[in-house]
């Protein structure tokens, strides 16, 4: 039997979480910062494939992807379409949409390893 990755997929989805969080929150305390260019990280599932970390699929519609690295990009001043005033590409409104995303997918972490665990400790006591 092979040992169940789902905890360890969880833990670096979380800290991937974490990471975002507070490259979203710092392109927040610049929004007023002079040429300031707002920042993201790599989506998750890019980084778990580039990482090579592999989940057993049963099937070929499973879930397969691999774990993190954390990379944080710059967003251009060109392509991130407005530039303000002040020469930055910080858009609150998108860096609050964002904070909501991963705020969401946070809870949508912790909701299913809560489950699993209990699902876990189900099955040892019988």
């Amino acid at each position: 039997m092979q040992p169940i990755q789902l905890f360890e997929l969880a833990s670096r989805q979380a800290q991937w979480l974490a990471v975002r969080q507070n490259v979203v929150a710092g392109n927040i305390a610049n929004a007023n910062t002079p040429h300031y260019a707002s920042k993201d990280i790599k989506p998750f599932d890019s980084v778990m494939k580039e990482t090579g970390f592999q989940l057993a699929a049963t099937n070929p519609a499973h879930f397969s992807s691999g774990p993190m690295s954390n990379q944080i990009t710059e967003t251009s001043l060109i392509d991130d379409g407005e530039v303000q005033q002040s020469g930055n590409s910080v858009e609150i409104e998108k860096e609050l949409m964002k904070s909501g995303e991963v705020k969401r997918d946070y809870e949508l972490n912790t909701g299913l390893v809560k489950s699993f665990h209990r699902m876990m400790l189900m099955v040892v006591r019988k």
